[in-house]
């Protein structure tokens, strides 16, 4: 069997794993991604997530504490160590790609705003980054997914109004599908779960290669 170490704080590539059969243990790192961007002098929207992606597996994979604690089986019981159980961390990152130019969590309203002003009615590229490590073998595997997301045409006052519910501040893009920006979302073209942050058939892929049998990493409890 294998423990599934999720480097991210995101409770929507959490939800695509537990609806997958996985219950992840979740440890974030502190990468600040804006600075490692610059420090890089990355441009390119792939690598950026690519990037980002390894960074947070990479930080959270140093820092330790990667074994289940009471808070963390308090917290959700799905999340269990069992003798002799191997250990996978992943870190993921997202970031759009609009007209040749990189967008990730806007922070403000303002930002968001702007980002929509110029997407809304289009279509726009979501990348995500994906970096595996195997905790035991400290052999790691990467790579990106992308998907094409058509946006609905959406401005003044229901643009206002999903603003002020901060959900597009902190995500990729300013938008999401599962959520309330749902809506907005007219089609996708490429992995659904992608756009989510975390693509399922890649990660499966590559932990394929680091040895690690898909079932394997189900929990049985649920």
């Amino acid at each position: 069997m294998t423990l599934l170490v999720l480097a991210s704080a995101s409770p929507s590539r959490r939800t695509v794993l537990k609806q997958a059969g996985i219950t992840p243990l979740v440890r974030v790192s502190d990468v600040d991604e804006e600075a490692l961007v610059a420090r890089e002098g990355l441009t390119a929207a792939t690598d950026v997530a690519q990037a980002l992606a390894q960074a947070k597996a990479q930080a959270v994979a140093t820092a330790g504490d990667l074994h289940v604690t009471d808070a963390d089986a308090a917290a959700d019981p799905g999340v269990f160590e069992r003798d002799g159980e191997r250990r996978l961390l992943i870190g993921c990152d997202s970031v759009l790609e609009l007209d040749g130019e990189v967008f990730g969590k806007p922070g403000t309203p303002e930002r968001a705003r702007l980002l929509w002003s110029r997407m809304a009615g289009r279509e726009a590229a979501l990348h995500s980054g994906h970096w595996l490590i195997d905790l035991d073998s400290g052999q790691e595997a990467g790579a990106t997914s992308t998907a094409l997301i058509r946006t609905a045409d959406i401005r003044g006052d229901e643009l206002e109004a999903y603003l002020a519910t901060g959900e597009p501040l902190a995500v990729a893009g300013a938008l999401t599908i599962d959520g309330f920006g749902g809506p907005f979302v007219t089609g996708i073209t490429g992995d659904h779960h992608g756009v989510l942050g975390l693509s399922l058939p890649l990660v499966r892929e590559l932990a394929g290669q680091l040895g690690h049998f898909w079932p394997d990493l189900w929990d049985h409890r649920r």
